[in-house]
């Protein structure tokens, strides 16, 4: 395998691919490089003699500024680079793209649930929706009933592991000899086989905020109870709170006025108890349940699909491996007529020049241009900015800068023109690519694209990151074997073998856009899905990075 990579030749920094040692003489494109540090994996050093001020180029875009002066072979640290970026503006330009050849996939079709208005699911999902805080109690009451009954429950083994454990404490045995291997869960069976899931949208808003956020979370609850993998929905109501049932369902119908999924409604300070309230709601719950088992999956082409794209603990190896893997079967997929999101704003922070030139028109441009301005307006008037994205996991890792974090994380979008530039919980309506205005924080994210329509998400990590979606099953990526095999009960695919030499972008995003026609298709489930990492955090479009 190679040990360094330059990935643009206007780049006046090489990435480590494995350790490198201080006095290590390095060879790139003819050019002799003597290391004057240690160079980890995933960082970066430099190839020329740099003076206060100068600039820094990684992926072919400025990504910081000297802040001393360095010589070649020193390792890039937050002490002597900072973040800088490329000013940006809108200009007409005349964007070309070459779609890759997607012949291999123009027959395929995928195993989907049709919905009465055109869209297709890659999943089941029955949906309960609180209006507000206050109901999520009920929802945990409602929720252990119907996972443990109805065969979706994973909790079993942990509760045997623990009833096993208090056995051993009773009988003063080694508790270190308690074995969660020794048990299996006894709720294998399901009751529904074509009801992939309940799932249960708990949040923490609804009322005692701002009407704003109110009507933000609606338009977003809209969007869930809307979602092509969803079959039929329960709504929770206390009564009294801002966001009203009436509200909500006037969002689901301005969101799509064929709604026809059914709906069914319980509101507790209209209903005698609590009791009554659950008991209500779980029977009929159950007896639409056993309509919507009717529904089977059918053959339905690839332009259905709808990929929402998502790094999340990226490290140094995400934007030269995981990343521009998931970019290409984005690519392959815009080529074959079908929808693909990518989200996270202040992880555009550096390329939005590039994604300027790549929309189709003017008011797309000026659009995707006013929600960058704002947003980074916000975080500036309390002290912060999106130069402070990286985390200190990311930063630990090789992302120096938030302008390398991001044009490292842009590469999972493709090539593809931008179709459209959507805000928080628009829909997306054009095939091709979209951007999907949502924080760069995982479920913040995650949660804005399945409201945005995507029906499968491919999730990249490059240290490690548990999170999942409660109606849309989401794909893990590891950025580096080393992380698919230390945490190989999250991760689905491992792109370290492009690290390794093993394998090629284009032939590693053909396998990708393979494992998405599986999972849609319910052939193979995504390990959060088995995990039931369903993470849901509406945002309330304050500042988060």
């Amino acid at each position: 395998m190679n040990t360094v990579l330059k990935i643009d030749d206007r780049d006046n920094v090489i990435t480590a691919l494995t350790d490198l040692k201080k006095g290590s003489s390095i060879i790139v494109q003819e050019n002799t490089y003597i290391l004057l540090d240690d160079i980890p994996q995933k960082h970066k050093f430099f190839t020329q003699d740099l003076q206060k001020g100068d600039p820094i180029f990684m992926y072919g875009v400025l990504v910081g500024t000297a802040q001393e002066h360095l010589l070649a072979g020193r390792l890039m640290t937050t002490s002597n680079t900072k973040h800088a970026a490329q000013a940006y503006s809108y200009k007409p330009h005349n964007y070309q793209w070459s779609p890759p050849d997607a012949t291999r996939f123009s027959a395929r079709t995928f195993l989907g649930y049709h919905r009465p208005d055109g869209s297709v699911g890659t999943a089941n999902y029955w949906l309960f929706i609180p209006t507000v805080f206050c109901e999520n109690r009920n929802l945990d009451v409602i929720r252990e009933a119907l996972h443990n009954e109805l065969g979706y429950a994973i909790t079993d083994k942990y509760k045997s592991f623990t009833h096993r454990l208090v056995q051993a404490h009773n009988n003063q045995t080694n508790l270190e000899d308690v074995d969660l291997d020794t048990f299996t869960s006894t709720n294998s069976h399901r009751l529904f086989q074509n009801i992939d899931g309940v799932k249960f949208l708990n949040h923490t808003g609804g009322c005692g905020g701002t009407r704003e956020d109110a009507a933000t979370l609606s338009r977003l609850l809209a969007a869930y109870a809307d979602h092509p993998n969803v079959g039929g929905v329960t709504i929770l109501s206390l009564g009294c709170q801002h966001l009203q049932t009436n509200q909500l369902r006037e969002d689901i119908l301005a969101r799509n006025p064929k709604f026809n999924k059914p709906l069914l409604i319980f509101e507790q300070q209209q209903i005698k108890s609590e009791e009554q309230l659950v008991i209500q709601a779980i029977r009929k719950t159950f007896q639409a349940m056993v309509e919507l088992n009717r529904i089977e999956r059918r053959p339905a082409p690839l332009n259905k699909l709808c990929i929402g794209v998502k790094c999340g603990g990226s490290d140094g190896f995400s934007g030269i491996s995981a990343n521009p893997a998931v970019g290409y079967a984005a690519d392959l997929l815009v080529a074959l007529g079908g929808k693909v999101l990518l989200a996270e704003f202040p992880e555009l922070c550096g390329v939005e020049q590039n994604i300027i030139d790549r929309c189709g028109d003017q008011n797309s441009a000026e659009k995707f241009i006013r929600l960058m301005k704002e947003y980074d307006a916000q975080a500036h008037a309390v002290g912060s900015g999106f130069h402070m994205n990286p985390s200190p996991g990311n930063i630990k890792d090789g992302l120096i800068t938030d302008a390398i974090k991001s044009a490292g994380a842009a590469k999972k979008a493709g090539n593809a023109p931008v179709a459209e530039i959507l805000n928080y919980t628009e829909p997306a309506t054009r095939a091709g690519l979209s951007l999907v205005c949502t924080p760069g924080n995982d479920v913040e994210a995650t949660t804005g694209q399945a409201a945005s329509g995507a029906t499968l998400i491919l999730f990249t990590t490059g240290l490690g990151t548990p999170t999942g979606n409660p109606v849309c099953p989401t794909i893990k990526l590891a950025t580096n074997t080393r992380l698919a095999q230390q945490m190989n009960d999250i991760i689905d695919i491992d792109c370290g073998t492009v690290i390794r030499g093993k394998k090629t972008i284009p032939g590693l995003g053909e396998e990708i856009l393979e494992y998405c026609i599986r999972a849609a298709s319910g052939e193979v489930v995504p390990k959060a899905v088995k995990l039931n990492q369903d993470d849901f955090i509406p945002w309330k479009r304050g500042v988060s990075l």
